[in-house]
């Protein structure tokens, strides 16, 4: 089975206050010692693989470079990356490979660098086209700087583009998230990424939340019902204009799904470069008796570049199946617990049952699938699946 690669980007011209990722603003020196490192581990793939004895195939049908923004690298540190890839894996020519972009860093020299690379696709951190919105958490770009921007993507030949929003914002509202929804469909993109703004303490906008503050705009953001009401109205708002919903933060056109994003919900292969990147893959059988092999590098910056080791975590066939389970309820098709319990030799029909009950999963074509109050519940449903899958006899 071909495998997906991801690579992390970790720096941003400016740090979102509502972002909770290992990503953040660093003197580009520390660019090139990055590349070095990342370049070097793509290189050493295979040893890492046999040290953690786990199988690696060497073909690749779909790269994802995110962040952080991977714009914000020269051209030639962009480019020293794929050729790293190319030189050890084997990509498809039909490979999906795709670039996060934040919109306002996509010079001419960078479109020319992706399109030298081999990007067929782009995914534009937007998160709202209302500018009020958009500054008030840190974003340098504008409405009509993204419009401009996804017309320069196109005219490169890169017409297979997705949108992040988030519902949630400060300054928010039913109308201007309605505003939000409709320059996303009248722009035309194929895909679309929507996401509820997340409240913890990895943010310095959730911490103010937390906090009950007033700074990063906190005091103007809706609260969880309305935030709620705004996902629910894009669901509906996106499925009417043919951009249907295929997972639960996603949706797109038929046939432009996100090709590398299906792999982690499938539990398909994939291998991660760079700050926090994860990776999975099967474990040799003639080396271990777990099932599969999960790693993740560093989620510091230093600590990866001197080369600190990933954690590993073994997952056995009990895992596995809560995996299959948790991850496959994410996507609208949900799953097959007749296949799942002929593969496994168990199953969770009693936990099912009483989510049904409860109104947070449905039946349908002998599929389990979430409905769409499970959808707005869905870590509470993931969570009756975690350590407590039954054993086989």
């Amino acid at each position: 089975m071909a495998i997906g690669i991801y690579i992390s980007v970790p720096f941003c011209r400016t740090k979102c206050s509502f972002c909770n990722f290992a990503s953040g603003v660093v003197s580009k020196a520390a660019y090139a010692r990055y590349v070095d490192r990342v370049v070097a581990d793509i290189g050493a793939s295979q040893a890492l693989a046999q040290s953690v004895q786990a199988q690696l195939e060497r073909e690749v049908d779909s790269i994802y470079l995110g962040g952080g923004t991977p714009t914000v690298l020269d051209g030639e540190q962009l480019a020293r990356i794929f050729e790293a890839v190319r030189a050890n894996f084997r990509v498809r020519p039909d490979a999906e490979i795709t670039v996060e972009c934040a919109p306002g860093t996509l010079t001419d020299g960078m479109l020319e660098t992706l399109q030298r690379c081999g990007v067929n696709r782009a995914s534009l951190g937007v998160q709202s086209f209302v500018d009020e919105e958009a500054r008030s958490v840190g974003r340098l770009h504008t409405r009509a700087i993204t419009l401009d921007n996804i017309a320069r993507l196109r005219a490169a030949g890169i017409a297979n583009l997705s949108i992040d929003l988030i519902a949630g914002l400060p300054h928010q509202t039913p109308e201007s998230w309605a505003f939000s929804l409709s320059e996303t469909v009248a722009s035309g993109v194929p895909h679309a990424s929507v996401y509820m703004l997340e409240v913890d303490e990895d943010s310095r906008l959730g911490r103010e939340l937390i906090a009950g503050g007033t700074r990063y705009h906190a005091h103007f953001v809706p609260d969880d019902d309305t935030t709620a009401d705004l996902y629910v109205r894009a669901c509906e708002r996106l499925d009417e204009a043919g951009i249907s919903q295929y997972e639960i933060s996603n949706f797109a056109r038929p046939g432009c799904e996100s090709r590398h994003n299906l792999k982690y919900w499938t539990r398909a292969p994939y291998l991660g470069f760079g700050v926090d990147a994860h990776s999975m893959l099967p474990a040799d059988p003639a080396r271990s008796d777990a099932e599969s092999v999960r790693f993740a590098t560093p989620d510091a910056l230093e600590e990866y570049v001197a080369g600190k080791l990933p954690a590993i975590t073994k997952v056995d066939r009990a895992a596995a199946m809560e995996e299959e389970y948790f991850l496959g309820l994410r996507l609208t098709r949900g799953i097959d617990p007749e296949a799942l319990s002929a593969r496994y030799g168990a199953d969770f029909r009693n936990v099912i049952a009483d989510l049904v009950t409860l109104g947070l999963l449905e039946w349908g074509d002998k599929r389990v699938r979430l409905t769409p109050r499970g959808r707005l519940l869905s870590n509470e449903v993931f969570q009756r699946f975690l350590g407590t899958a039954p054993r086989a006899p």
